[in-house]
């Protein structure tokens, strides 16, 4: 006789101080049986009790809270009781931007919009939620140390040895999702200002975001990142993420080209859809960056990249807060090299500085 294995139910602890968003909340959540609020905070200090007291499953946290707010209760958890968090924000409260990015910075999984029941598009927020603390619950998170701890990767004698490079590098394209913000802003930030291709980004993300992660990024960065805008014609020392909605890639001309196709891998923007583009424009005299994320968005066009001559990079499974895409990618061949992102940058600047082409256009 076998028994029968029952689906685990996913403990939920809110931690929001808004009477009515923690009642929608709490109801949108228990609308799914594999779902169990456990407890509601109002504060990031009774937060950081009910956390010690409930052990939950996983944490929707809100950013604007009385006493301790968001990202400082964000980092605490990570900290003391590492625990899988999703930040449940206004998509574009301009107070808000930086510590919503900070949150994720310290540990936090994603970020969602606050769900309201008079928007149009509710019910999708319902089930966009739903689906998260769903995948989000799975993730291993692991301590976050404090006072800005760093781990040193171990690095192999040829992991960024590249000899003689004769190829002519025109763009970098970047492909994450979860745990990309940081990974991201730790590459674009040790780059200098100075570097002479731009970088097309796709980073998965919940509509209404990207702009702030945009202006997060600018901040960290040596030089300009924008969201792509269709027809732009690309410059070097810019950095080009794209828009939501929109599927971004290039031609033969250098400009970017949004688009609204439909989705790859339920996803639009897609890394795959990037990545391919790059690859029929550019061929060889391309780079391809897959980041930690999770599914396999962009996995098979790094291996046509690859086939095709490109050096293409993937992120190390130390490193990152999902190994999906970068290890779908590792799993079929498709990575020259495998890296942590301060040694992606370390590669990238010997790219182009062993590359014969050091384009910076007016």
């Amino acid at each position: 006789m076998t028994a029968k294995v029952l689906n685990k139910i996913i403990n939920v602890l809110i931690v929001e101080d808004s009477p009515a968003v923690q009642e929608l909340l709490i109801h949108i959540l228990h609308s799914d049986p594999g779902i169990k609020v456990v407890g509601v905070a109002a504060s990031g200090e009774d937060a950081l009790k009910e956390v010690r007291r409930l052990r939950p499953d996983l944490i929707t946290m809100d950013i604007k809270l009385p006493g301790i707010d968001g990202f400082e209760t964000t980092r605490k958890i990570m900290e003391e009781m590492p625990t899988p968090i999703i930040v449940v924000s206004a998509a574009w409260v301009s107070t808000e931007v930086e510590k919503t990015f900070r949150a994720l910075e310290a540990g936090a999984l994603a970020v969602l919009e606050k769900p309201t029941v008079a928007a149009k598009d509710y019910d999708v927020r319902a089930q966009e939620l739903i689906r998260s603390v769903k995948a989000m619950s799975e993730v291993k998170v692991v301590r976050r140390w404090s006072r800005n701890h760093r781990i040193d990767y171990p690095i192999s004698a040829d992991d960024t040895d590249l000899g003689k490079v004769t190829k002519r590098f025109e763009v970098v394209a970047m492909g994450a999702s979860t745990g990309g913000p940081t990974a991201l802003k730790q590459i674009l930030a040790e780059l200098p200002g100075n570097f002479p291709v731009p970088i097309l980004i796709v980073q998965h993300m919940t509509q209404g975001f990207i702009r702030g992660f945009v202006e997060w990024l600018s901040r960290a960065a040596n030089y300009p990142v924008t969201v792509a805008v269709n027809e732009e014609e690309m410059r070097g020392g810019h950095a080009y993420v794209a828009p939501d909605g929109l599927q971004m890639g290039v031609n033969r001309t250098g400009k970017i080209v949004l688009t609204k196709g439909a989705p790859e891998n339920g996803l639009c923007p897609s890394v795959s859809y990037l990545f391919r583009s790059v690859a029929q424009a550019y061929g060889e005299n391309a780079v391809g960056v897959l980041l930690t994320g999770m599914g396999r968005d962009g996995a098979y066009e790094l291996k046509v990249m690859k086939d095709q001559g490109m050096i293409t990079i993937a992120q190390n499974k130390e490193s990152s807060v999902v190994y999906g895409m970068p290890g779908e990618a590792i799993g079929m061949n498709a990575a020259s090299y495998v890296l942590p992102p301060e040694k992606i940058v370390r590669m990238l600047k010997k790219l182009v500085g062993n590359s014969s082409l050091n384009i910076s256009k007016p």
